[in-house]
């Protein structure tokens, strides 16, 4: 007979193993300097497009010639 830790199930949890969780792990916590770290920057869309053009374009170039 296997022993398991008595877990109470979570009713917004849908998923039968989310549901075996702990509520520890499902607890979402926001800490103001966390928050501060997620600033995007602006222009991260452009540099992953000039990375992805340039990569693109020195595979290409090196098979044709």
């Amino acid at each position: 007979m296997r022993n398991r830790p008595l877990v109470l199930t979570t009713e917004s949890a849908r998923h039968p193993f989310r549901q075996r969780l702990p509520a520890h792990v499902l607890r979402v916590v926001e800490d103001g300097p966390a928050r501060l770290k997620r600033v995007r920057d602006d222009d991260s869309d452009w540099k992953l497009f000039g990375l992805s053009f340039a990569a693109f374009f020195t595979a290409f170039y090196s098979f044709i010639f």
